[in-house]
């Protein structure tokens, strides 16, 4: 599928397209191990649902996102850095690692569902509504960003109402709550407490590497006003914002 993307970028002269097919990869990952069990019953279906519900969901925002709008600028910078090379290079740093990434994070999916053969209820119920928040902290936030752009007076601003007052990344926040709580899921219905690899690796690109991390480093150039929002509010995990 990476690598199919990839030609389509190549086609496009845009590397973003690898964005919108995140979600639909693991959602691609989920059904294939479904497809593969050797006996699937109704107790392999709930995390393929689970996860075609939140791939699919952040694939068509990042689409109407990104519909009609430039190469993203990170990809523009690499484009301009490497030149001629530029295809090669995007192959091997951009579609496939990050589907090495996603084949490591979707550990919990390929065991959970394939090695559905227990049911610790408790944990799944729990993994359940974990992935509810997380889901909701993850759309809600999107939907909240998008409303605050879409105001052309909003430009420059910075948005603090909202979910964004309790955390600068409740989006990113909401996808480590559905990674953790898929995990649960998976534990509860294979025992592989092992495949914390997954979550745990999708935690640190969030918080760490590609998340915010890098997100910060933008805004903080961008927009005047995002230190003081930075003093009072929580960076990943939400809270009540501090005292000026």
């Amino acid at each position: 599928m990476m690598t199919l993307v990839w030609l389509i970028s190549l086609w496009r002269k845009d590397a973003s397209v690898v964005d919108i097919f995140w979600g639909l990869g693991f959602v691609l990952v989920a059904w294939t191990n479904y497809a593969l069990s050797p006996q699937p019953s109704v107790y392999h279906l709930l995390l393929p649902l689970l996860t075609t519900i939140w791939g699919v969901r952040l694939s068509v925002h990042l689409f109407w996102r990104n519909h009609g709008k430039p190469e993203d600028y990170r990809y523009a910078a690499m484009r301009e850095h490497w030149g001629a090379a530029f295809p090669w290079v995007s192959l091997l740093t951009v579609f496939a690692l990050q589907g090495a990434v996603m084949w490591i994070v979707s550990l919990p999916l390929q065991v959970g569902i394939a090695l559905a053969d227990r049911q610790i209820v408790w944990l799944i119920v729990l993994g359940v509504l974990g992935w509810a928040k997380g889901l909701f902290f993850e759309a809600v936030g999107d939907w909240q960003l998008a409303r605050f752009r879409a105001n052309p007076d909003n430009q420059g601003q910075v948005l603090n109402t909202g979910l964004w007052r309790y955390t600068r990344h409740p989006n990113y926040y909401g996808d480590f709550v559905v990674w953790w709580s898929l995990y649960l899921v998976a534990v509860g219905q294979s025992g592989a407490w092992w495949t914390a690899i997954g979550p745990a690796a999708m935690s640190i690109f969030l918080m760490k590497v590609s998340g915010v991390t890098l997100l910060e480093h933008s805004l903080s150039k961008k927009k005047p006003g995002y230190a003081e929002y930075v003093a009072r509010t929580n960076a990943f995990f939400p809270g009540l914002p501090k005292r000026s």
